[in-house]
This record gives C-alpha cells, sequence and structure tokens, in this order.
C-alpha cells in the first residue's frame, strides 16, 4: 500500500509546472543559476580541457566574482547596514562529500578559492568572519583587501537617506529613523520620546526585501568527464542585511549539493528563508528515490511556499544522466547550461 501511494504522489507530481530538458549521457555538463554567461564558459573552458570538476566550479564562480555579477556576486555589492561588504561561499566534491565553506568573510575578495581552501587545508567544514579571512590570507590568496565599491557606498548612501528604508529588522521601534532599535517589550515611550510606533511597523512591513537585484547567488554544478560531480556557490548576501548575517549560500544542501551516485541541484532567492528547508538536499533525495529532475525540483519549491507563499526562489536540478530541469516561486528564473552537443551556453527560463 505504501508503494502504491508513492506512485500516486510521483504521478500527482508530475503534473506540476516546470521546465525540463532531456539531454544525452554526454559529458562533460554545466549548470549554473541566472543568464550568467561568461562564468558558465570559464567552467566550461576547465573541465573541457581536462580540468577536475572541483577545480573547473573554481574557474566558474571566480569569473562571477571578478566580474561581480548582478552586483550580487563577490566585492563591490550588498552593503550590510554598516556599508560593508562581506563573502558567503561554499564548495562541495560529489564523490568524497568534502565540503569547504566560508560565511561572513571581509577583507578577502576570492570567496570560492577560499571555501577551496578549506576543504583542502582543515578538517573542517565552514570557516566565518574575520577568522576566515585571517586563514585565507594565510594560505595565500590577497589581502586584506576593501570589498566596498562606489557603486556599493553610492547604494548605502541612498539607503541611508531613505531613513534606512526597507530593512530586514522586525518587532523593534527605533530611536532616530536609522537606530538604533530597541525591542517593543523594553520602550517607555515617556523616557524615549522620539520613538515611533508606526514607524517600527513600517519596518515590519517591509523587512521581506529580495528580488532578482538585490539578493543574488551563483550556484554552479559540473560533471566532469567521467560524470563526477562538484558544485559552488559564492554571494555577497542581501543588501542592508544586519551585519552578522549568513544567508544560504554557504549552506550544503541549502545553495547547492551534489552526489555522484544521484545528481545535484542549485538554488537561489531568498536564503533566510530558503535554508530552513535545505531544498538541495531534498531535490537530491528526492531524485535518489527515482523523480525526475523536473518533479523533485517543483516539490522542493512547493514544500517552501506551502510555508511561506510570499517568498522568492529557485531551483536547477541534475540527474547522474545529465537530465536537468528548474522551478520556481514568485519570480521567473533562468538557468544557463553547457554541453557537449551545444555551441555555446544556451539559457533556460522556467516560469513560476
Amino acid at each position: 500500500m505504501a508503494a502504491i501511494l508513492l506512485l500516486l504522489l510521483m504521478a500527482l507530481l508530475s503534473r506540476a509546472t516546470g521546465h525540463e530538458v532531456k539531454s544525452s549521457s554526454n559529458f562533460p555538463l554545466v549548470v549554473s543559476t541566472w543568464p550568467f554567461l561568461e562564468a558558465v564558459r570559464a567552467g566550461w573552458r576547465a573541465v573541457n580541457g581536462g580540468s577536475s570538476s572541483i577545480d573547473a566550479v573554481v574557474e566558474g564562480c571566480s569569473t562571477c566574482e571578478v566580474l561581480r555579477c548582478d552586483g550580487t556576486v563577490g566585492p563591490g555589492g550588498s552593503p550590510d547596514e554598516n556599508s560593508e561588504t562581506t563573502i558567503d561561499a561554499l564548495i562541495m566534491n560529489g564523490a568524497t562529500m568534502e565540503v569547504g565553506a566560508v560565511a561572513g568573510m571581509r577583507y578577502v575578495k576570492n570567496g570560492i578559492k577560499a571555501a577551496r581552501l578549506v576543504m583542502l587545508y582543515t578538517q573542517h567544514t565552514m570557516l566565518v568572519g574575520d577568522q576566515a579571512s585571517a586563514f585565507a590570507i594565510s594560505m595565500g590568496l590577497p589581502g586584506p583587501s576593501n570589498l566596498s565599491s562606489t557603486e556599493s557606498m553610492e547604494k548605502w548612501i541612498k539607503w541611508k537617506e531613505n531613513q534606512c528604508q526597507p530593512n530586514f529588522r522586525k518587532n523593534v521601534v527605533p530611536e532616530n529613523s536609522c537606530g538604533p532599535y530597541y525591542r517593543k517589550k523594553d520602550v517607555n515611550v515617556g523616557e524615549k520620546t522620539c520613538l515611533v510606533e508606526d514607524v517600527a511597523e513600517h519596518i515590519r512591513m517591509k523587512s521581506s526585501y529580495v528580488d532578482f537585484h538585490n539578493h543574488d547567488t551563483i550556484s554552479m554544478a559540473i560533471f566532469d568527464k567521467s560524470g563526477h560531480i562538484a558544485v559552488g556557490t559564492s554571494t555577497n548576501g542581501a543588501s542592508f542585511k544586519i551585519p552578522g548575517r549568513v544567508g544560504d549560500g554557504p549552506i550544503a544542501g541549502s545553495s547547492a549539493y551534489g552526489d555522484d551516485e544521484v545528481g545535484a541541484c542549485g538554488a537561489t532567492g531568498d536564503g533566510d528563508i530558503m535554508m530552513r528547508f535545505l531544498p538541495c538536499y531534498q531535490v537530491v533525495e528526492s531524485m535518489r528515490l527515482g523523480m525526475e529532475p523536473r518533479v523533485a525540483a517543483k516539490d522542493a519549491i512547493s514544500r517552501i511556499a506551502k510555508k511561506y507563499p510570499n517568498f522568492v526562489g529557485a531551483i536547477f536540478a541534475v540527474d547522474k544522466n545529465g537530465t536537468h530541469a528548474g522551478a520556481c516561486y514568485g519570480w521567473t528564473f533562468q538557468y544557463s547550461v553547457r554541453s557537449p552537443s551545444m555551441d555555446d551556453v544556451e539559457v533556460i527560463t522556467v516560469y513560476p
């Protein structure tokens, strides 16, 4: 009876909307969130030239960091409340399940390379903050560097001029338009006459501030010529985040996940919500149980949307044979693909 119910569930899910592409079994294969064409081309050149999938992921994501893709990858974008840009990144080996990650890293521009160093030279999975920066520099990466740019500072100044709105605060009252902030229950309005309750409500209502140009990640999966999988991510997080915030970018199973025995997944969107569901781990495990990539991706997105109907996010899924698909919610999503049968990168559009 349980087996019959499972088959019925999979049949129902297969009717869900989504986009799927049947590909040949030829490798190598590169799949990435968004039309980050130069990053995919760099990853393809590396893996097609004989590099391992791990090295190719580093090449691809590094290219996006240098190009500052959409202003949301690498240095020079997405300032936090204090105007600083910080880096989150992850790399995962689908053959060994090793992971290296950095989070909230300041002063070092090369997020994906720093993550690779964590995987190569430590027995840890993740290093964070200034200690991650110090480790990366000690292992040979350039730094300390200023991760801000003219563009990021101009963006921050405009935000300050707009009374630090929108932001990610909730259930608080500001002493002034940009803080400091106090918990509502701790406020004695008689003593702090400048505290305004309706401003706190304004903050609560505008806390959700995630869109294409605010909160984005490159998440890349590469299959080498032998079919070995690596995945990687890099992001500078959400604009005007509370200092210290880490999103889903460096979390294995959330922004990306890969297993040679099954396939891979990459995700992008509202990381604060998505990381609560480990959607890429869910996708890979669903494919392990027999779901097609399209169904697995749609299922993972639907689980999140059921609990958070206002969230924005997207996923690509690739099985071990190279069949790839995407699913999204709250926006139109695009992912990029390069395979031996293509003359150049192709961009797949997925509708919610």
